[in-house]
């Protein structure tokens, strides 16, 4: 039997990755580009056999060479991604794969989240976590008959969240915010929390959720084996809508308002297949115009463009008070800096 070895890749080893890279085209999957650590499986001859790689507390591009399949290979792969989790603190593990490959992982001690035929499977490591997250919401339960929830990102807080979410408070007796808690954000998550929070605090029909790591942003999902794009953007939205209909249920939510999207070819595809889906599970899908200034629709990205640029004067028109009086505070200036310095701060 052959001798392997697993060890780190780092990103400057280039033979090591264009082998990875061999291996993975070969088995159906492109490199995600969202990866903070990756491992392989050599053999004698220093030619990878096997790899893993993980992205925050997510396992990603798993794949055997097809001649080495049925060795056991992925097992000690898993082992050295889970033994590394483990070392950085993370004990709840997530991993996606293609729907035909659940049952190996299911073997392996991961449990299904939700599934999307065909596209995606959404796995993690403990029986109870998502049934222990959704009984944690379902305690914040709230009576009413229209009961609403809004998802929202706030990349910072805008007039235009603002004017959906007061639209929302008006006409519902409830309305649940769930705020992206992944901190991938040019602008980090307890700050946004604050000024959403800040900015509604004149509703009293606001019910606040930090979203766990369930509900997760199109900067992060993995893209690995989607044949494309829009197969990306799909299956996020389908995996995404899943989860949603689920905590809907825990919390007796009948109405889903989302921001019409003019101008990002994700959110666009995302809302068109929120309409056709969310009614099939009894919950109206309420798409609102976005709030406009100057002719122009309020987007968080404009708003981060102008900061970055250094145009703080046109601000005034697209951020409530609260967002303002926050980029004028000392406590601004770390942040106002990394926008400032970041490549890219509009996304599509």
């Amino acid at each position: 039997m052959s001798e392997y070895s697993i060890s780190k890749v780092s990103p400057d080893d280039k033979r090591s990755n264009q082998l990875i890279d061999q291996l993975l085209l070969g088995e159906g999957i492109r490199r995600d580009k969202n990866l903070d650590y990756t491992c392989a499986m050599f053999d004698e001859d220093f030619n990878v056999v096997a790899t893993g790689s993980c992205y925050g507390n997510t396992l990603r591009c798993l794949a055997v060479s097809s001649a080495h399949q049925g060795e056991g290979l992925m097992n000690q792969i898993m082992s050295h991604l889970t033994e590394y989790q483990f070392s950085q603190g993370n004990s709840h593990i997530f991993l996606y794969t293609k729907s035909t490959s659940s049952k190996f992982f299911s073997d392996l001690g991961f449990y299904e989240i939700v599934r999307i035929e065909g596209k995606v499977v959404f796995m993690e490591n403990k029986r109870r976590g998502f049934q222990d997250y959704l009984s944690r919401l379902g305690e914040n339960k709230k009576e009413g008959k229209n009961v609403a929830a809004i998802v929202m990102n706030a990349n910072p807080f805008t007039l235009g969240h603002l004017t959906l979410v007061e639209k929302a408070a008006a006409e519902n007796d409830v309305v649940h915010l769930f705020i992206v808690s992944e901190d991938v954000s040019l602008i980090p998550f307890s700050v946004r929390k604050r000024l959403i929070m800040e900015g509604t605090a004149h509703l009293n029909n606001i019910c606040y959720h930090d979203s766990g790591p369930y509900i997760i942003s199109n900067a992060t999902f993995p893209s690995y084996f989607q044949k494309d794009e829009t197969s990306v953007i799909e299956s996020h939205a389908l995996l995404d809508l899943g989860i949603f209909i689920k905590i809907s249920e825990s919390l007796g939510i009948n109405r889903r308002y989302v921001g019409e999207e003019p101008t990002s070819q994700v959110t666009a595809i995302y809302n068109e297949i929120m309409k056709e889906r969310l009614p099939e599970a009894g919950i109206e899908c309420i798409i609102i115009p976005r709030k406009e200034a100057e002719g122009t629709v309020i987007s968080a990205s404009t708003v981060r463009k102008l900061i970055k640029e250094g145009d703080f004067s046109h601000l005034t028109s697209l951020l409530p008070e609260t967002t303002i009086r926050f980029f004028e505070s000392p406590e601004a200036e770390p942040i106002i800096k990394k926008i400032k310095e970041a490549e890219q701060v509009i996304h599509y």
